[in-house]
């Protein structure tokens, strides 16, 4: 069985030698040697890419990705899986705090025969507003995907090659591994792995990043925000119509009353505020479909590394 790691990197020039040399140990010790590491520079500011080059001058099984620009994680693992040519795939991150030393755990489960094994933390060593961010995926993928709710995804994964290549399948702008992962297989479990504190630097995801994350998920992979807002349309408008119904009651038997201009006024914004919110949500989904149709690419590569290959300035 050969093993394929693919390792999206940013701002990791200080951390990703170590934990590409404790994946190596780790192999070294279960005597495994059909192995490929797949490094995704997904643009980084700093001399992240000038350490990956080293790697692959040090090491035939290292491949070097570099991207033209930053494209975020799920880009650059998508990138990562068009070069994977191993039985199975092992994610991970570039900042030391997933475990690389403890894959066997994973792998056992492969063997045993899932498709795809999520490493689960105990104690999770992020900050508070990773961990926030983290709940506020886990709700959502539950309730927007339909992800099982005793099922926990984490960016540290293994899976079958043939869960890979139907992912590779997707060719939209707006990648979502999850989401990817879901709509693939349900034969899925986690394992438990100690999760690290972070070597050096902090967390890449911003609210920003995490907000255009979960839009690329929800508006990608379900149509549930479109029902909701259309169940929500029908309950508000079933309500003005029965509130209607009690405005002319009242009016009819209680000749004199005056009705509040501010009800008034407050009910306009209600309905007001819902279709803007509406109409923001159905342009979100048409403007990806423009894009989509306009073919705007998952990433681009500037440069690879480490193999002989024509894929210099490849585009997806």
């Amino acid at each position: 069985m050969k093993l394929s790691f693919v390792i999206p990197c940013y701002r990791s020039e200080k951390t990703i030698e170590i934990v590409v040399k404790e994946i190596t140990d780790k192999l070294q010790e279960m005597k495994i040697e059909d192995y490929e590491i797949i490094l995704v520079n997904d643009c980084s500011p700093d001399g992240t890419f000038d350490v990956i080059r080293k790697l692959c001058a040090m090491n035939k099984n290292i491949i070097g990705i570099n991207h033209a620009k930053n494209f975020g994680q799920h880009a650059a693992l998508m990138a990562g899986f068009h070069f994977v040519t191993g039985d199975v795939v092992v994610c991970l991150d570039d900042d030391g705090q997933t475990p690389a030393n403890e894959v066997d755990k994973l792998l056992d489960k492969i063997n045993e025969g899932y498709d795809v094994v999520y490493a689960e933390y105990e104690h999770k060593q992020h900050s508070g507003f990773r961990n926030w961010g983290s709940h506020v995926n886990k709700v959502m993928t539950e309730v927007m995907l339909g992800k099982p709710k005793e099922l926990y995804v984490s960016s540290y994964f293994a899976a079958r090659r043939f869960i890979v290549d139907e992912m590779l399948s997707y060719k939209g702008a707006y990648p979502y591994v999850i989401g990817l992962v879901l709509r693939t297989t349900r034969n899925i479990c986690n394992v438990p792995v100690n999760h690290r504190e972070r070597m050096e630097g902090n967390s890449g995801y911003t609210i920003k990043k995490l907000l255009g994350l979960w839009m690329n998920g929800f508006t990608s992979f379900s149509i549930l925000p479109l029902r909701i807002a259309s169940y929500g349309g029908s309950c508000i408008a079933i309500l003005g119509f029965l509130y209607a119904i009690y405005v002319i009651i009242e009016k009819l038997t209680i000749p004199d009353r005056v009705l509040g201009w501010s009800s008034t006024i407050s009910i306009i914004m209600i309905l007001g505020g819902l279709i803007l919110l509406v109409l923001g949500l159905i342009g979100e989904y048409v403007g990806r479909i423009y894009i989509s149709i306009n073919n705007s690419p998952q990433y681009v590569i500037r440069e690879v590394v480490g193999i002989e290959t024509t894929n210099q300035g490849k585009e997806i």
